[in-house]
């Protein structure tokens, strides 16, 4: 196992370079200027503004920055906001602790919805149960998040008052109750959206083992039901669960990004709208670039859990 999660990592490398290729010429051919503010402030004299071009280095040809860039990000230094005037890396890791919470939380309330849920109403299949949870994760995942999030706001916070309606950090002067309670919507919302489709997925799944020979043969040789689903069926169900699960997880660092805009959430997926909006290509570059990263060692690590659940799967 050893020889082969270093041997992955080893092949992801090129990979890693071939993206970071890849996302540095779109973000440079893509349109916008990140000297535009400067350009429409008559204050600024043409002289200043090259200047100031020439010191980020936006007038080197294209290999040379992304050359620049890359030896940069190896050495730890992910470059300085246009907007910010700040270095990237810190302004990144100022919205990672929001994030985290959030969609962590979400994730996990994702999980407990789906889990449990997809697993009982494939055993109960055509149910009573079955139709009721079928129907409601049909809308779950049908309906858009920003469309969810906004009866949320309105049955929850406008008409209820249960809730606030934008997010507080924790830890800020209105109190760590007020926080948490103001982060409820955002993790209901979208662990309501996650967990819908992931039942679904788990359902599927389900079916799909529960009629096959090595069951009707467990039941066959006396083996109790709870037995054969929880040792049987539902271990080899999650197995193509898990690369889903794997896909989903670099979602916990890039944040929602239309759902943090909605209830106000001071993420990395508001940071990256922003930036994006502003053309700071550093900061979009690191973030976009960072959750390349965290997709190529979430299926790494999906392929771990396969080992894990089915022993038949041998990595040399």
């Amino acid at each position: 196992m050893g020889t082969y999660i270093i041997r992955r990592l080893l092949s992801a490398i090129p990979t890693l370079i071939v993206i970071s290729m890849v996302i540095f010429a779109i973000l440079k051919l893509a349109p916008g200027d990140p000297m535009s503010e400067f350009a429409a402030n008559p204050a600024v004299p043409p002289e200043v503004r090259a200047n100031i071009r020439q010191q980020l280095g936006l007038n080197d040809p294209l290999p040379l920055q992304y050359y620049k860039w890359a030896t940069s990000w190896i050495k730890g230094d992910w470059g300085f906001s246009f907007k910010s005037r700040s270095p990237v890396r810190d302004w990144v890791v100022q919205r990672i602790p929001t994030t985290l919470f959030v969609m962590g939380m979400s994730f996990i309330l994702a999980l407990l919805i789906a889990l449990p849920f997809g697993i009982l109403a494939a055993v109960k299949q055509y149910s009573i149960f079955d139709n009721i949870a079928t129907t409601i994760a049909f809308f779950g995942f049908s309906v858009p998040t920003f469309l969810s999030g906004l009866i949320f706001m309105l049955i929850f916070a406008i008409n209820l008052g249960w809730f606030p309606l934008v997010y507080q950090a924790p830890g800020g002067s209105s109190g760590l109750v007020y926080s948490l309670k103001s982060a409820a919507m955002p993790i209901m919302v979208l662990g309501f959206f996650t967990g819908a489709r992931l039942m679904r997925f788990t359902r599927a799944s389900m079916l799909e083992n529960i009629r096959l020979d090595y069951v009707r043969t467990a039941r066959a040789k006396g083996m109790r039901e709870r037995a054969v689903i929880g040792s049987h069926v539902v271990r080899n169900a999650l197995i193509p669960v898990i690369t889903i699960v794997a896909l989903e997880l670099p979602g916990i660092f890039g944040g929602a990004v239309v759902t943090e805009q909605i209830f106000r959430v001071n993420g990395i997926g508001d940071l990256l709208i922003k930036s994006i909006q502003g053309s700071d290509i550093p900061v979009v570059m690191a973030i976009v670039f960072i959750i390349s990263i965290l997709v190529v060692l979430s299926n790494l690590l999906a392929d771990v859990v396969y080992g894990i659940l089915d022993p038949r799967i041998k990595y040399s």
